[in-house]
């Protein structure tokens, strides 16, 4: 089955084809939610040629969140990253979210690019990370969050999204 899936912007039938990116990133909270979705749509506004896909937008039966449907949910993750350009992976936190941590393994398995953000300031082993997660990212966009800018973030991300993209393609 496929997941009912809002999307972040709406494309016009005519728009040229965009690049999927799949934000990894905690999802759980009301504040996390509304951060992904905040820098999903700053991201496509200072990219237009990009489609940010948000896997907390995941909806099976009417339900987010319906344990019935989990195999369902993991599937679409799966996929989504498997379909994604390049994945953007918020680290933030003293230990970066499990599922994210997840999905960005995958992606490096898969040879998919991905973009670690931390805006977080705590310091940890490399880069705020477990050196794991800051070694498997192609590159890192670490922006302390004293100034809450999410058009700065999202324009120092897709900086690094339009060099490691141009790059796969001439690769």
């Amino acid at each position: 089955m496929t997941p009912s899936v809002k999307t972040s912007t709406a494309a016009a039938n005519t728009a040229p084809v965009r690049r999927s990116i799949y934000l990894a990133g905690p999802l759980f909270s009301l504040n996390e939610r509304a951060s992904n979705r905040r820098l999903a749509k700053a991201i496509e506004s200072a990219a237009p040629e990009l489609q940010v896909e948000l896997p907390q937008d995941y909806k099976y039966h009417g339900s987010y969140n319906d344990k019935r449907f989990f195999k369902e949910v993991y599937q679409a993750c799966i996929r989504g990253v498997e379909r994604a350009h390049a994945c953007v992976a918020i680290l933030d936190g003293p230990s970066s979210d499990d599922g994210t941590c997840f999905e960005v393994g995958y992606a490096v398995a898969k040879g998919i690019p991905v973009i670690g953000v931390r805006t977080d300031y705590r310091a940890s082993q490399e880069m705020g990370c477990n050196l794991m997660l800051s070694r498997g990212c192609t590159t890192f966009v670490h922006r302390p969050a004293f100034d809450e800018d999410f058009d700065g973030l999202a324009k120092d991300i897709v900086r690094k999204l339009k060099r490691i993209l141009s790059a796969k393609t001439s690769a």
